[in-house]
C-alpha cells in the first residue's frame, strides 16, 4: 500500500509542475486535463502526508518509551502513543479507501436522458415529473441545466426529454440514477380510481470531451426540420431543428429547441459524442464483466431500480432495499440519501474486493 502511495505523490508532484507550465498553460485542454487528475489526487495526497507525519511520530514516542523515564513523563508518552496508534489506524482505513479505484467519469457533467415507457400519457407524466425532481437536485447542489432536447406532449409530459447538467461531480452523483423508474398510483384520467403502474426510463451519460470520441465529419449524415411542438403544431417555419446521425454505428441525435439551426447542431453533436462514449466503455465494461455484475448502480437501462408508490408516499430503491416514507419530498429534489446510501454500497463492495 506504501508503494502505491508514494507512487501516487509523485505523480501529483509532476502534475503540480506541469499545471504550472506556461507551455502545458497555453494548451489549455492538455492543462485542464492534467488540473481535473491533479484535483482528483489532492485528497489522497493530503491523508498520505498525514499519514507520514503520524506515524513518524508515534515511532518518536515509541523511541522515547525505551528510555528511562519519570513516571509523569512515562504516562504521558503511553497515552500518546495510545492517541497516535489510533489516528495511524483510522488513516489506514482512509488510505484504503482512497485505493479503491476511482471511476474516471466522476468529475464530469452529465447528460441525462428519461424517456416516457409503458403506461403512455401517465408514464409521460411521471417522466416530467422525474425531469423536476432532477431539476431541483440540481438546483440545491448549484449546477446549471440546460435543456438539449424535448418532446412534450399536450398535457404537460413528455415523451422524451435530455438535459446537460453543468457541476463539479455531477456523474459521481447522478450515475446511479440509470435505469427503470416505476410509479403507482391513480392516474388523474382514472374514472374507477384504480392503481395504475407506469414507468419511465432513465440514462445518465458522463458529457464526452472531443479527445475521448473522435468522430469522423464523413461518418455523420445531418438532416434538418422544421421543430413541431405538442399536437404536432409548427413552431417555426424554418429548417431549424437537426437531426444528426452516425452511420457506422446507427445512433441518432437530435434537437429542436433552440431557434437557431447551429445552436441545434452543437447540442444535438454534445448527446452523439456522449452516446457513443457510453458505447466505448459498455464494449470495455464487457471485458469486466464479473467486477461490474457485483457493483451497485450497473447502469442498465432495462433494471429496475426504484419505485415510486403514491398511495403508500414511499419511494423504494430495489438495489439495496432502501424505502423513504417522503415521497413528496422526493420529488422535489430531496434525493441524497438515495445517492450516499448507494454510494456507501459501492464503496463497501469494491473494498470488499480490493481484499
Amino acid at each position: 500500500m506504501i508503494e502505491k502511495l508514494q507512487d501516487i505523490e509523485e505523480r501529483y508532484l509532476q502534475l503540480e509542475t506541469l499545471i504550472n507550465d506556461p507551455e502545458i498553460i497555453s494548451r489549455q485542454q492538455e492543462w485542464q486535463k492534467y488540473t481535473r487528475e491533479h484535483s482528483r489526487l489532492s485528497k489522497t495526497v493530503e491523508i498520505f502526508r498525514t499519514y507520514k507525519q503520524v506515524r513518524q511520530e508515534l515511532e518518536e514516542a515509541q523511541e522515547m518509551q525505551k528510555d528511562k523515564l519519570e513516571e509523569d513523563m512515562a504516562l504521558m508518552v503511553k497515552e500518546e502513543i495510545a492517541l497516535l496508534s489510533e489516528q495511524k489506524e483510522k488513516l489506514e482505513e482512509e488510505l484504503k479507501v482512497q485505493l479503491v479505484p476511482k471511476d474516471p467519469n466522476d468529475e464530469k457533467d452529465v447528460i441525462v436522458e428519461i424517456r416516457a415507457g409503458t403506461g403512455g400519457e401517465e408514464a409521460a407524466l411521471f417522466a416530467g415529473e422525474l425531469f423536476r425532481m432532477y431539476s431541483r437536485y440540481a438546483e440545491r447542489r448549484g449546477w446549471k441545466l440546460e435543456i438539449l432536447n424535448s418532446s412534450p406532449t399536450d398535457i404537460g409530459g413528455f415523451k422524451e426529454l435530455v438535459f446537460l447538467l453543468e457541476g463539479h461531480g455531477a456523474y459521481s452523483c447522478l450515475k446511479y440514477e440509470s435505469g427503470v423508474h416505476r410509479v403507482q398510483r391513480v392516474p388523474a384520467t382514472e374514472s374507477s380510481g384504480r392503481i395504475h403502474t407506469s414507468a419511465a426510463t432513465v440514462a445518465v451519460l458522463p458529457e464526452a470531451e472531443d479527445v475521448e470520441v473522435d468522430i469522423n465529419p464523413q461518418d455523420l449524415r445531418i438532416d434538418t426540420f422544421c421543430a413541431t411542438g405538442p399536437g404536432g403544431q409548427s413552431v417555426n417555419t424554418t429548417k431549424s431543428a437537426v437531426r444528426v446521425t452516425h452511420v457506422p454505428t446507427g445512433i441518432v441525435a437530435s434537437c429542436q429547441d433552440e431557434k437557431s439551426q447551429h445552436k441545434n447542431r452543437d447540442k444535438a453533436m454534445k448527446v452523439l459524442r456522449a452516446r457513443l462514449l457510453e458505447i466505448i466503455q459498455s464494449e470495455h465494461d464487457a471485458e469486466v464483466a464479473q467486477a461490474r455484475k457485483s457493483q451497485v448502480g450497473s447502469g442498465d437501462r432495462s433494471e429496475r431500480i426504484r419505485t415510486y408508490n403514491f398511495p403508500q408516499g414511499r419511494v423504494t430503491d430495489h438495489r439495496i432495499g432502501l424505502t423513504l416514507h417522503k415521497l413528496d419530498l422526493v420529488l422535489d429534489g430531496d434525493i441524497a440519501e438515495f445517492i450516499e446510501s448507494l454510494a456507501a454500497a459501492e464503496q463497501a463492495e469494491l473494498l470488499k474486493q480490493a481484499q
